[in-house]
């Protein structure tokens, strides 16, 4: 078994960027939230994805985006899939897969088992399917570090290409992929110092964990 795919989300910085490339990962997160600390504005998404072009795939992250919202962050060319981290529908995921033409990540914020059965709706809406952990009401919608109770994937069918976030740290990777065995995983509070900065060894670290499995 290969080890896991890697995405590690909320990088602002040319320099953690760095440390993300020279981890070897496969995906790099830009978030484009604005009530995160990880949020990057247009202008900071195309300089860090210039940097990245050819050497990590780029995925931008929104939260119930309005088509001019995305449309800008858009503009520079310079993301390779979206990643709608809101309540948006079936209906909606499908709309701006064909509008922007790119690879559509659907969050399935998860608490429950019937949680995780809403991903089916997604069928032929979303490309891919990222599992986190539900989060309180009125907080941001992911980044808090907290995850789901991981015995729910057991015998669940993934009705699409899907991967595993909420929670994940260097200490407690293995085990989920252990325990799930999920195809992806992503972090982004987990490899970080304090909230939005990231700390290039916690990158290291998780990537090697990861591998080792």
């Amino acid at each position: 078994m290969l080890a896991p795919a890697i995405k590690i989300c909320g990088i602002s910085t040319p320099e953690t960027l760095a440390a993300v490339i020279a981890a070897r990962v496969e995906f790099v997160g830009f978030n484009f939230h604005p009530a995160s600390p990880r949020c990057v504005s247009p202008a900071q998404a195309q300089a860090l994805g210039a940097q990245a072009a050819g050497r990590v795939k780029r995925v931008g992250l929104f939260v119930d985006p309005n088509d001019d919202a995305l449309a800008d962050a858009l503009a520079s060319g310079t993301l390779d899939a979206l990643q709608l981290h809101g309540s948006e529908s079936p209906a909606r995921a499908a709309e701006l897969r064909a509008r922007f033409g790119l690879p559509v990540w659907k969050v399935n914020s998860v608490a429950s088992r019937a949680d995780l059965d809403r991903a089916k709706n997604y069928i032929g809406a979303a490309d891919f399917i990222l599992l986190d952990a539900k989060t309180p009401a009125g907080s941001l919608p992911g980044g808090m570090g907290l995850k789901f109770d991981w015995a729910l994937l057991s015998g669940w069918k993934a009705p699409l290409p899907w991967g595993l976030a909420g929670g994940l740290t260097p200490s407690n990777v293995a085990e989920a992929i252990a325990r799930t065995g999920a195809p992806l995983v992503d972090t982004a509070s987990g490899v970080e110092s304090t909230p939005g900065i990231k700390d290039p060894a916690k990158i290291a670290a998780f990537c090697a964990a990861v591998r080792a499995t």
